[in-house]
């Protein structure tokens, strides 16, 4: 663990974009059960059910004396700007954006403006706002068709396949340029499949419960023969906690600028995993196995070294405890 490795200061005010996001939410939940001052920041977009999004807010809400909501758009400057100047946030955490591989195929405008003039308006907001740490969500799919395994941030991340991961890649280049021309601390996340209670219904753990539970077909892409490095949302949590309060060291080049993978180290088969799902659910699943899709990448699979040598920590929740924990809840707040 780094020599210097500062305990979490709940005297700070954190500023949480996506708080009614899935990681944002989780993240958010965990500060102010810890006493934190939170100000959560999200749009509350329909690319999903906005009910979930208001669940989860009421969640949040509960802690009403230490979190203040705002709706709002990254790329509406004035308002980030106005919030930046009221709250002084010390520390930032821009989990906001437009998420989903494949929606990123027919719908580009969204990433776009969600995506790259979001985030610069978070950059520019941390530039003249000054800030001890920005952290902002990347994701494994800036590795592409990467081959070698497991990925380590050290390895070329310069091939995307698909518009999703050119706007996550986009963020760490952007970040690294205002990390060295205005000393913005930056540390980017590249989060693997993460997955848990109040998850995103668009990803496959949360739309296969759903319709293996109605007796519907699932797609199975690539005949099922792909790889996924699941990480259970508490982990991913734990991760953050231990990394605000802790810019990066400077480089070699003076800048304090680091990247992580955030990821279980242990990629499972598809079809593993929709065995661990049918048993959980105790039903069996229709499948329709269907060709690669376009954007899709074959195997995920984080090194995590980094993460272990500066926090002392790795995401370690096995696929079924945590398929038990997401199915428990699904079926609670689905009245199943």
């Amino acid at each position: 663990m780094r020599k210097d490795y500062q305990k979490l200061n709940t005297s700070y005010t954190y500023l949480v974009t996506g708080s009614a996001g899935f990681i944002g939410f989780h993240l958010t939940k965990q500060l102010l059960e810890l006493g934190c001052r939170v100000i959560g920041y999200d749009n509350l977009n329909d690319y999903y059910d906005p009910a979930l999004k208001m669940a989860r807010l009421e969640v949040l809400s509960q802690h009403d004396l230490l979190f203040t909501f705002i709706e709002g758009d990254l790329a509406d400057k004035e308002k980030l700007d106005a919030t930046f100047a009221e709250f002084k946030p010390q520390i930032v955490v821009n989990l906001a954006a437009q998420a989903g591989v494949r929606y990123s195929i027919d719908n580009p405008q969204a990433y776009l403006q969600a995506n790259l003039v979001g985030f610069f308006n978070v950059l520019e907001a941390c530039r003249h706002f000054p800030v001890k740490h920005l952290l902002y969500a990347s994701s494994s799919s800036v590795y592409g068709m990467n081959s070698k395994i497991p990925f380590s941030t050290a390895d070329k991340s310069d091939s995307p396949v698909s518009l999703y991961a050119a706007t996550k890649k986009s963020n760490e280049l952007l970040a690294h340029s205002y990390c060295h021309l205005y000393g913005i601390p930056s540390t980017g996340l590249r989060f693997f499949t993460v997955y848990g209670p109040y998850g995103r219904p668009d990803m496959a753990y949360f739309s296969f419960t759903e319709k293996i539970l109605a007796g519907r077909t699932i797609k199975v892409f690539n005949q099922g023969d792909m790889y996924r490095d699941f990480t259970y949302i508490d982990d991913i949590v734990e991760a953050l906690q231990r990394i605000l309060c802790n810019p990066p060291l400077p480089n070699e080049q003076g800048n304090k600028y680091k990247l992580y993978n955030i990821g279980n180290n242990s990629p499972e088969k598809l079809l593993y995993f929709i065995e661990t799902l049918e048993k959980s659910l105790g039903r069996k699943a229709k499948i329709e196995f269907l060709p690669m899709q376009p954007g899709d990448v074959y195997q995920t699979y984080a090194d995590v070294s980094a993460l272990m040598e500066d926090f002392d920590f790795k995401p370690d929740t096995a696929l079924s405890v945590g398929i038990d924990r997401f199915v428990q809840w699904y079926k609670t707040y689905y009245d199943i």
